[in-house]
C-alpha cells in the first residue's frame, strides 16, 4: 500500500511538473520602444541601476518580414537588474525615427503596460540617484508600504512608471 502511494505521488509531481515546465526560461524579457535610446539607457543605468548586458540590431528587411515592423530597423540594447542568465531581460529599442507616444500623467490615462514593479534591497540609493539626476518624484517621498517597506513612484523619460519598493 505505502508502495503503490509513493508510486501514485511520484507519478502526480511528474505530471505536475511537465505541466509546469512549457517554458524554456522563467524570466520575462520585455520591449520597449523609446523616442531617445542613449536617453532611456541613461536613465535606466544611472538613475534606476540596470547593467546592460547586450545588443543587437534586425534589420529592416528582417523587422518586416517577421511582422515587427513596417519597414524599420530595430536597434535593441538589453538591460537586466543584474548580469546573470535568469534575470529578466528590459529590452530598449529605437526605431530610427522619433516613434511618440503621449506621456501620461496618471496609471489610469492609458490602457496596456503602463507600470513595472522593481523590488530594491535599500531604496536610499536609488532615491539618491533620483534626486542626483533631478527626477521628479511622483509618489512625494517615500511612503511608507508596510512594516519595513517603502514605495517610490518615477517615471522613466518615456512615461513609463516605475514603482521601486523596499526597505529604506
Amino acid at each position: 500500500m505505502k508502495k503503490s502511494l509513493f508510486s501514485l505521488f511520484l507519478i502526480l509531481f511528474a505530471l505536475f511538473s511537465v505541466a509546469q515546465s512549457n517554458f524554456s526560461k522563467s524570466a520575462i524579457g520585455v520591449g520597449v520602444v523609446v523616442e531617445d535610446l542613449e536617453k532611456s539607457i541613461d536613465f535606466y543605468t544611472n538613475v534606476i541601476g540596470m547593467v546592460k548586458t547586450g545588443e543587437f540590431s534586425v534589420s529592416k528587411e528582417q523587422c518586416t518580414e517577421l511582422g515587427l515592423t513596417d519597414s524599420y530597423q530595430l536597434d535593441v540594447t538589453i538591460l537586466k537588474l543584474e548580469d546573470s542568465e535568469e534575470a529578466s531581460e528590459w529590452k530598449l529599442m529605437s526605431l530610427g525615427t522619433k516613434a511618440k507616444h503621449p506621456k501620461q500623467k496618471f496609471m489610469s490615462d492609458d490602457t496596456g503596460m503602463q507600470y513595472i514593479t522593481l523590488m530594491v534591497k535599500h531604496l536610499q540609493p536609488v532615491l539618491d540617484r533620483v534626486e542626483e539626476h533631478r527626477v521628479k518624484v511622483l509618489s512625494g517621498k517615500p511612503s511608507q508600504n508596510g512594516e519595513n517597506s517603502f514605495f517610490l513612484l518615477v517615471q522613466d523619460p518615456d512615461g513609463n512608471f516605475i514603482e521601486l519598493i523596499g526597505p529604506k
